[in-house]
């Protein structure tokens, strides 16, 4: 069955950086696009950043300049570097794959920032 993993996420403080994983396993990982959503505690999950099977990217406003989306078809893993992460950035965040109609979720992983 379909399956995605995120890991990485931990306590870092305003401007450290972070690396996001989500592995994936259960259906053609290089055929299908990859996103990022977050949310933070009382707001709805919101859009962060998503990879298309070509390699296409796209970002929120937020995270422009600052976070970098990128595969690895070879392990069927997508990831999220972080960097110059602001308090605002805390939040847990999600993988997600749309696969035949279906939209599949990871867990989730907590990223927070704090000093």
């Amino acid at each position: 069955q379909v399956q995605l993993v995120e890991s990485g996420g931990g306590l870092v403080q305003p401007g450290g950086s972070l690396r996001l994983s989500c592995a994936t396993s259960g259906f053609s990982f290089s055929n299908y696009f990859v996103t990022w959503f977050r949310q933070a505690p009382g707001k709805e999950r919101e859009f962060v950043a998503r990879i298309r099977w070509d390699s296409r990217i796209y970002y929120a406003d937020s995270v422009k300049g600052r976070f970098t989306i990128s595969r690895d078809n070879a392990k069927n893993t997508a990831y999220l570097q972080m960097g110059s992460l602001k308090p605002e950035d805390t939040a847990v965040y999600y993988c997600n794959a749309n696969v035949t109609g279906t939209a599949y979720w990871g867990q989730g992983t907590q990223v927070t920032v704090s000093s």
